[in-house]
Protein backbone atom coordinates (compact mmCIF):
# COMPACT_ATOMS: atom_id res chain seq x y z
CA UNK A 1 0.00 0.00 0.00
CA UNK A 2 1.71 3.20 -0.99
CA UNK A 3 0.53 6.30 1.08
CA UNK A 4 0.10 10.04 0.33
CA UNK A 5 1.17 13.14 1.55
CA UNK A 6 -2.24 14.30 2.38
CA UNK A 7 -2.98 10.65 4.53
CA UNK A 8 -0.44 12.08 7.20
CA UNK A 9 -2.51 13.80 8.71
CA UNK A 10 -4.83 10.64 8.88
CA UNK A 11 -2.34 8.21 10.23
CA UNK A 12 -2.79 7.99 14.76
CA UNK A 13 -0.62 5.93 16.56
CA UNK A 14 -2.30 3.13 19.09
CA UNK A 15 -1.35 2.78 22.74
CA UNK A 16 2.05 4.49 23.35
CA UNK A 17 2.98 5.08 19.85
CA UNK A 18 4.41 8.29 18.70
CA UNK A 19 4.65 9.29 15.07
CA UNK A 20 7.78 11.11 13.62
CA UNK A 21 9.37 12.81 11.13
CA UNK A 22 13.22 13.49 11.17
CA UNK A 23 14.95 16.79 10.84
CA UNK A 24 17.80 17.27 8.58
CA UNK A 25 20.84 17.00 10.95
CA UNK A 26 22.97 20.16 10.61
CA UNK A 27 26.07 19.84 8.25
CA UNK A 28 27.83 22.75 9.12
CA UNK A 29 28.57 24.02 12.59
CA UNK A 30 28.37 27.26 13.75
CA UNK A 31 32.36 27.50 13.54
CA UNK A 32 31.77 26.88 10.25
CA UNK A 33 32.86 23.16 10.21
CA UNK A 34 31.42 20.91 7.59
CA UNK A 35 30.15 17.78 9.24
CA UNK A 36 30.87 14.53 7.21
CA UNK A 37 27.68 11.90 6.36
CA UNK A 38 29.17 9.11 8.13
CA UNK A 39 29.56 11.31 11.33
CA UNK A 40 26.21 11.03 12.17
CA UNK A 41 25.58 7.87 10.74
CA UNK A 42 25.39 6.15 14.68
CA UNK A 43 24.20 9.04 17.01
CA UNK A 44 20.34 9.38 18.06
CA UNK A 45 18.48 10.91 15.85
CA UNK A 46 16.69 14.44 16.03
CA UNK A 47 12.73 14.34 14.87
CA UNK A 48 9.89 16.49 14.67
CA UNK A 49 6.33 14.82 16.42
CA UNK A 50 3.80 14.93 14.11
CA UNK A 51 1.16 12.54 16.30
CA UNK A 52 0.61 10.58 19.12
CA UNK A 53 -1.19 7.92 20.62
CA UNK A 54 -3.49 8.16 23.48
CA UNK A 55 -1.35 6.49 26.12
CA UNK A 56 -0.48 2.82 27.50
CA UNK A 57 -2.91 1.32 30.19
CA UNK A 58 -1.32 0.25 33.63
CA UNK A 59 -1.09 -2.82 35.90
CA UNK A 60 -4.06 -0.63 37.67
CA UNK A 61 -5.99 -0.18 34.83
CA UNK A 62 -5.08 3.69 34.42
CA UNK A 63 -3.97 5.23 31.33
CA UNK A 64 -1.01 6.31 31.20
CA UNK A 65 -0.75 9.90 28.99
CA UNK A 66 2.02 10.98 26.82
CA UNK A 67 3.44 14.28 27.69
CA UNK A 68 4.47 14.97 23.92
CA UNK A 69 2.43 17.22 21.38
CA UNK A 70 2.88 17.76 18.12
CA UNK A 71 5.31 20.02 16.65
CA UNK A 72 7.69 19.18 19.72
CA UNK A 73 11.33 17.98 19.22
CA UNK A 74 12.69 14.91 20.36
CA UNK A 75 15.46 12.48 20.27
CA UNK A 76 15.50 8.91 19.59
CA UNK A 77 17.76 5.97 18.80
CA UNK A 78 18.35 5.67 14.75
CA UNK A 79 17.20 1.93 14.66
CA UNK A 80 14.40 2.26 17.52
CA UNK A 81 10.53 1.68 16.07
CA UNK A 82 9.22 1.14 12.27
CA UNK A 83 9.69 3.21 9.26
CA UNK A 84 6.36 4.63 6.97
CA UNK A 85 7.16 5.86 3.70
CA UNK A 86 5.11 8.54 2.57
CA UNK A 87 5.43 9.77 -0.34
CA UNK A 88 9.35 10.97 -0.74
CA UNK A 89 9.62 11.17 3.76
CA UNK A 90 10.30 8.47 5.47
CA UNK A 91 8.45 8.85 9.06
CA UNK A 92 9.44 6.62 11.94
CA UNK A 93 6.62 5.19 14.67
CA UNK A 94 8.19 4.33 17.57
CA UNK A 95 7.24 3.57 21.33
CA UNK A 96 7.43 6.36 23.98
CA UNK A 97 9.73 4.35 25.80
CA UNK A 98 12.17 4.78 22.99
CA UNK A 99 11.81 8.77 22.66
CA UNK A 100 15.50 9.64 24.85
CA UNK A 101 14.77 13.20 25.04
CA UNK A 102 12.56 16.53 24.05
CA UNK A 103 14.34 19.34 23.30
CA UNK A 104 12.41 22.79 25.00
Amino acid sequence: MSLSHDMIGQITPLSDRVLLKPVEADKITASGIIIPDSANKERPSLYEVISVGPGKIDKNGQQVTIDLVKWDRVISGQYSGDDVKVGDTTYKIVAFEYILAKIA
